[in-house]
Formats: C-alpha cells, sequence, structure tokens
C-alpha cells in the first residue's frame, strides 16, 4: 500500500475492521451457542481477510486499494454469509453474483499477468492475445472450482452444489459472462478506451509497481 493514507486506504481500513469485528462477535456467539460450523467458518474468513496483505508482503506487490477491498468483500460474503448464514439458499441470485464477479476478477488478474510479461520481456503480443488469455484464465479456473464442488459433494456428501447440474451450468455461464467482460474491457484498455473501471486499476497497478514495467531480455528473467 502507499505510505500516505488515500481515501480509498482509510475506506479499506474501516471496511477491513468493520468485517473483523463482525466475524469475531460471531465467533464468541458461535461458541455460546455452541454452533460449531459458524465458529469454523467465521475464523477461517478472519484468518482470510489477511490474504491480500500477506499475498503483496510475500510477492512485493502493490495491489489496487480497489482490488483489495472486492478480494475481502468476496471472501466475506461466499463463506461467513453464503456457507454460514445460508445467503446462497436464502437468495437464488447470491451465487450467481458471486461467480460473475470472481470471474470479472480473475480476468483481470490473467490480463495482468501477461500484460506485465508484455511489458516487462521482449515478448511481443496482440491485444486479443492478451484478452483471450484473461478470460481463458478466468474460465479454468472457474471449472476447476466446479470439479471441487462435485468433488466434495462426492466424497464427503456436502451439498455445495445445490441443485446439482442446474447449479453448475449457472455458475459456468456466470463465470462466461464475468471473463468476457473482463476480457472486452482490456482490449477497450489497450486500444486506448480510459472511461471504464478497468483502465483506472491498471493505472493505479503500475503506478505502484513501476518495477515491472523495466523491460529486460528475455535471457535476464
Amino acid at each position: 500500500m502507499l505510505s500516505e493514507k488515500s481515501t480509498g486506504e482509510k475506506a479499506y481500513f474501516i471496511l477491513i475492521n468493520l468485517v473483523r469485528i463482525s466475524l469475531v462477535v460471531s465467533i464468541v456467539l458461535g461458541v455460546f451457542n455452541l454452533e460449531w460450523f459458524i465458529v469454523f467458518v467465521s475464523g477461517m474468513v478472519f484468518i482470510l481477510t489477511f490474504l491480500p496483505g500477506a499475498f503483496e508482503k510475500r510477492y512485493k506487490i502493490n495491489l489496487p486499494i480497489e482490488f483489495a477491498i472486492l478480494t475481502v468483500l468476496f471472501i466475506y460474503a461466499s463463506l461467513f454469509l453464503g456457507e454460514a448464514h445460508c445467503f446462497y439458499t436464502r437468495f437464488f441470485w447470491w451465487d450467481i453474483l458471486l461467480h460473475f464477479g470472481s470471474a470479472v476478477a480473475l480476468g483481470f488478474v490473467g490480463f495482468t499477468i501477461l500484460y506485465v510479461m508484455n511489458k516487462s520481456t521482449k515478448i511481443e503480443l496482440g491485444p486479443a492475445v492478451l484478452c483471450v488469455f484473461a478470460f481463458c484464465f478466468a474460465m479454468t479456473i472457474g471449472v476447476l472450482w466446479e470439479i471441487f464442488e462435485f468433488a466434495m459433494d462426492q466424497i464427503f456428501l456436502l451439498n455445495m452444489q445445490k441443485s446439482g447440474l442446474v447449479d453448475t451450468m449457472w455458475d459456468l455461464i456466470a463465470n462466461t459472462a464475468g471473463a468476457l467482460l473482463t476480457s472486452l474491457s482490456g482490449y477497450l484498455y489497450l486500444k486506448g478506451n480510459e472511461d471504464f473501471i478497468f483502465s483506472r486499476l491498471m493505472k493505479e497497478f503500475k503506478e505502484k509497481n513501476r518495477r515491472f514495467f523495466r523491460r529486460k531480455t528475455i535471457n535476464q528473467i
């Protein structure tokens, strides 16, 4: 993160602490009411809220503050609200929304990985290649997650797939839509369009990680 606190960083600080306080309260109430599943999920989510910061420290990468906020919100919404508090069954659209959002985020990650390689080495890739890679990156992880859900249901008799094939297909459709949106946004960004949120995220990422954009030869990598 930046040394000087920006408005976004202050918002992140407030959000992350509110989320953690709610999780601690959930853990305490879960212990008091002997709801061990909620205790387990709340504890796991509490640990995962440190993920963006740990990732930045481990790989010396400064994430766009909006991306860090969305990561924490996704973890909170999918595990704590979705699993522990049954939002997946309360709201039919909850799972679809999260799959769509995760595909958008993963598409951004895939695009950024190849974009950095394209800028920091002698590898020259056209906009179409970067965007197709971003789409495939997001879709591949989405498919692997569906396989994971199927395996958990078969091995441990869970109910992660909810309505089975119907749930899986809607998840994949949401993944496809999210991945496609990011890919198209990436293509417009590479063509000089500055009107999308995507371009602002990329601009922030480049400003915070200038060392990734010093072009090197392939032998130096």
